[in-house]
């Protein structure tokens, strides 16, 4: 599938055309579902799939993302050879919001997205009878992700993906201050119901900031394709997020360290060098940890896409590809006899 790596290579310089044609034609295919979650917010999900497809990669977005950004990446994955499968958490996307104002990135507790996400295994994916379950994740859904693989671990559950991949994992929060201060302004803002439902200091409604200034990727026709689906379907947008859901990813963050030696699927972390939304030194501390459990990640220590912004899986073709390319390699080689991943 070699053809397929040339193309990801050069994608940028006809991505007009490729968004129109194959791409669109492509999107026109999928099928759409929903399901409850906790405290029955409507979960919204897509699903891709081949006539007889045996293989699924199940995606977790990141923060304020929904499976309308994700078209290019579940088309990439199904030319590979896989069905894909992407849920909009709760609180964003096409999912229902916890809050009055819907512009408020807000979570009850950061565990309601990993029973959203177990449930959406469970009633789901499970039920459509594949043989080999992957797992892809960004970011806040990195998060999501590790945590419900090592809540099965804990449990004694069986493992339910043979394998996944965390772009830019959010193991630790990218603060503008120091820790200990931090986590003072949060809990003095969790103690004032009016404050702690607010947005975060510096964080407000949803607004399309010029490409110049942004902090996720380097690709501009990316994100100006990214920034036209939120403008064009105003349902979509989240903007920053509240002091309660800081405290609670900060929370998350903590609690992944602590119980990644629960994690028994074999996971390969990709890093973006230039990233400043999560902590890069986090995710270190996490390989580290996972070394230290006998179960360590691909490589020993997270794979890093030079000059990469947070957003490595909408990143330009070189970086994207570079990604794309370690992702699909390690997939084919879980099991060993689990298909021809490309390239």
């Amino acid at each position: 599938m070699s053809h397929i790596y040339e193309s990801w290579l050069t994608r940028e310089l006809g991505f007009a055309a490729f968004s129109t044609g194959p791409l669109l034609d492509f999107w026109r295919g999928r099928q759409e579902g929903e399901f409850m979650g906790v405290n029955n917010v409507p979960i919204r999900y897509v699903r891709f799939c081949h006539p007889a497809g045996e293989k699924v990669i199940v995606v977790s977005p990141g923060r304020i993302e929904s499976y309308m950004k994700y078209p290019e990446v579940a088309y990439d994955l199904f030319h590979c050879g896989y069905d894909v499968m992407i849920l909009d958490h709760r609180g964003q996307g096409r999912s229902g919001r916890v809050l009055e104002d819907s512009h408020r990135g807000h979570v009850h507790l950061f565990d309601d997205y990993v029973d959203d996400f177990a449930t959406f295994c469970r009633e789901v994916v499970a039920p459509a009878g594949y043989r080999h379950h992957y797992a892809l994740a960004h970011s806040m859904g990195g998060a999501i992700l590790a945590l419900f693989l090592a809540r099965r671990r804990a449990a004694g559950t069986p493992r339910f993906f043979e394998a996944a991949a965390l772009c830019a994992p959010m193991t630790g929060i990218f603060l503008p201050m120091p820790g200990w201060m931090a986590r003072r302004i949060l809990n003095w803002a969790e103690s004032k119901p009016a404050r702690r439902d607010f947005y975060a200091i510096g964080t407000g409604h949803w607004q399309p900031l010029p490409f110049l200034v942004n902090r996720l990727t380097h690709s501009r026709e990316r994100y100006r394709r990214a920034v036209r689906y939120y403008a064009d379907y105003p349902e979509l947008q989240v903007g920053g997020p509240t002091y309660h859901w800081v405290r609670e990813g900060v929370q998350a963050g903590e609690q992944i360290l602590a119980q990644a030696k629960h994690i028994d699927t074999p996971l390969l972390l990709l890093q973006a060098s230039e990233d400043r939304v999560v902590d890069n030194r986090s995710q270190l501390l996490f390989c580290q940890a996972m070394a230290k459990a006998g179960r360590p990640c691909e490589g020993g220590k997270p794979l890093v896409i030079k000059g990469a912004r947070h957003e490595i899986l909408f990143e330009r073709d070189d970086q994207r590809a570079e990604a794309l390319n370690a992702i699909m390699r390690f997939f084919a080689q879980h099991p060993q006899s689990g298909g021809d991943g490309c390239p």
